[in-house]
């Protein structure tokens, strides 16, 4: 099975940049799924990118902000978020084999999951 690793994140300055990447360990295939998690919070679709990457959806909170993307020929994802705001604040996770609508936290393989922290 398919492993989802990821890295990146950290804190940042409102206003700031990040990104995280999620790397598979086998043959990057399919589309994948972002979401984000803050403490007390459901799971929150983020965005949505097809297995050729060349669509994407974007929740409404991060729209026109964020920028999901891929390299297959690196197995690997990413997540680039611009002018964060603290309301960004929470654990972010790529998935991967969703199992109902892109926007639904239904897929079958998680990535362990990364800190993105927005402060002053």
């Amino acid at each position: 099975q398919v492993q989802l690793v990821q890295s990146g994140g950290g804190l940042v300055q409102p206003g700031g940049s990040l990104r995280v990447s999620c790397t598979a360990s086998r043959q990057f295939v399919g589309s994948m799924g972002w979401f984000r998690q803050a403490p007390g919070k459901e799971r929150e679709f983020v965005a949505h990118i097809s297995a050729t990457g060349r669509n994407t959806i974007y929740s409404d909170s991060v729209k026109g902000r964020f920028t999901a993307s891929r390299d297959n020929a690196k197995n690997t994802g990413y997540l680039q978020m611009n002018s964060l705001e603290p309301e960004d604040t929470a654990l972010y996770y790529c998935a991967q084999d969703p199992r109902g609508p892109p926007n639904s936290p239904n897929y079958r393989i998680w990535g362990q999951g990364t800190q993105v922290t927005v402060s002053s």
